[in-house]
């Protein structure tokens, strides 16, 4: 059975005796760090050891870079 992210958050804080709002900011830390990352435009692939790689696809990119550059055109 799979528990939801505030179960798994809840398990965590009354295991380590910790605030909940501690345990919630940790676990959601990478992925804001991932969304920074991803919205400076470099397109650069992230990636969490033990958890996987995030990236644009290709067709994406090349949507975003064909809209900067008409933009620019103007």
């Amino acid at each position: 059975m799979a528990r939801s992210k505030k179960e798994i958050i809840q398990l965590i804080a009354t295991k380590y005796n910790l605030p909940l709002k501690e345990v919630t900011n940790i676990v959601e830390h990478q992925f804001k760090y991932i969304s920074k990352i991803m919205k400076q435009g470099d397109f650069e692939t992230v990636r969490l050891p033990y958890f996987g790689k995030f990236s644009v696809k290709q067709g994406r990119k090349e949507y975003i870079e064909k809209l900067k550059k008409e933009k620019s055109e103007r």
